[in-house]
């Protein structure tokens, strides 16, 4: 019995399955494009990958491409298409410059143009025109992921400090259209909100904003809260969206590895929605109560939250994994592990966190505890330490997170 191989088997099966290249194809398949240009811009965590499978069916149909992916993200050149790196989750200098690359590319086309803008998790950082000072919106992003807030309030906010979220890139294309193909990271797939809906209508209010603000105690500016009641694009005609890949696809595909590893896997939900670390305690509750049961696997998909309140490294995932670390102590056959399909997890260069029955005694021999780890908001420290870090480098796909229990039967 060694779960630790048996964790790390589903989740590189898992993550093959989901990665956007077969779907980006069929979409371009289905699709007839206008007599004009096509430009392509590839924005988010998985551009690359999604850029490169859309240069593969359209060849020299490409009169030109941009794309925009996080640091380390660019596995290659491709034809036509220039490739730019910039800061995630928080946007830097590169970003705006790249932004201002792709509004450059995209300027002064014509209704016979097409404009294929394949959209995944991570273009709110990556893709941005602020409207206020760069400085005063890398300090809100900052206050936005330390406050708890989850990625729709968070988006609710941002697209209102830019020019090119909410709606506003599809207007600066027209009368060129939009193909859109969205990789979705969000429960529920709203489009306004993925990366900030930069080709979809907006769906808030001003006063959901006001709300997010508040709720918060955001430190604004009078320029940026003015920016709250600004109103966005409701209506955009030049676009058409096809939206592909979910973690309802992730979960779908840790079920099919985990049972090929004979488990008996039982999906809990792909709407996981909470705090990272009260999930992480929930799943050990769930494995200490089903020890005894046979092999079994179960499975939460979605995208849990923490708010930071120390000074250390780390991600949702560790600290998801961390947390059950504890409540699985002892437990020779069990094991929690937590990855983002991303393969990235907070500032880290881990994917997650995996924990098992044996976590929480490697750590006491570490001079570690994961209590004060958590205060700390700490967990990679303390996971590297007993071999608990998940690394995949960048995967080329981001549909959320999945965490699993595995109970190995004892017979």
């Amino acid at each position: 019995m060694n779960l630790r191989s048996d964790a790390d088997g589903i989740i590189e099966e898992a993550l093959a399955a989901i990665l956007p290249d077969a779907a980006v194809q069929k979409a371009l398949h289905g699709h007839r494009f206008a007599g004009g240009r096509i430009v392509l811009a590839a924005v988010g965590k998985a551009a690359w990958q999604m850029a490169r499978a859309a240069a593969d069916v359209l060849g020299e149909r490409i009169d030109r491409g941009i794309v925009i992916t996080k640091y380390d993200h660019v596995m290659g050149d491709l034809p036509r298409i220039s490739c730019m790196e910039a800061g995630h989750p928080v946007p830097d200098e590169n970003s705006f410059a790249a932004t201002e690359e792709v509004l450059r590319l995209t300027a002064d086309l014509t209704a016979e143009d097409t404009v294929l803008f394949l959209l995944s998790g991570g273009g709110s950082a990556l893709f941005e025109k602020p409207l206020i000072p760069a400085e005063e919106l890398m300090d809100l992003t900052h206050q936005l992921l330390a406050s708890g807030a989850d990625i729709v309030e968070m988006n609710t906010l941002r697209k209102r400090m830019s020019a090119v979220k909410g709606g506003r890139f599809a207007e600066h294309c027209a009368p060129a259209q939009v193909f859109s193909i969205v990789l979705s990271d969000i429960l529920g797939d709203p489009l306004d909100m993925i990366a900030s809906g930069p080709a979809h209508p907006d769906a808030s209010t001003a006063e959901d904003t006001h709300r997010v603000a508040a709720k918060y105690g955001l430190r604004l500016s009078p320029a940026a809260r003015a920016l709250l009641d600004e109103p966005l694009p409701a209506v955009l005609p030049n676009v058409t969206t096809v939206i592909t890949g979910s973690v309802r696809e992730f979960c779908a595909a840790a079920v099919a590895a985990a049972q090929r590893r004979g488990y008996t896997p039982i999906l809990l939900t792909d709407q996981l929605n909470s705090e990272a670390r009260e999930a992480g305690r929930f799943l050990a509750a769930i494995a200490r109560s089903h020890a005894e049961d046979g092999s079994l696997a179960y499975i939460a998909g979605g995208e849990t939250v923490v708010q930071v309140k120390g000074k250390g490294r780390g991600g949702r995932n560790q600290e998801l994994a961390l947390a059950a670390a504890e409540g699985i102590a002892g437990l020779s056959n069990v094991a929690v592990f937590s990855v983002g399909s991303d393969g990235t997890d907070g500032p880290t260069d881990a994917a997650g966190g995996y924990v098992d029955g044996m976590t929480t005694a490697a750590l006491a021999r570490a001079g570690k505890s994961a209590a004060e780890a958590l205060a700390e908001n700490d967990a990679y420290p303390a996971l590297n330490s007993v071999g608990g870090l998940i690394i995949t480098g960048p995967t080329g796909t981001n549909v959320n997170d999945a965490a699993v229990v595995l109970i190995r039967s004892k017979g």
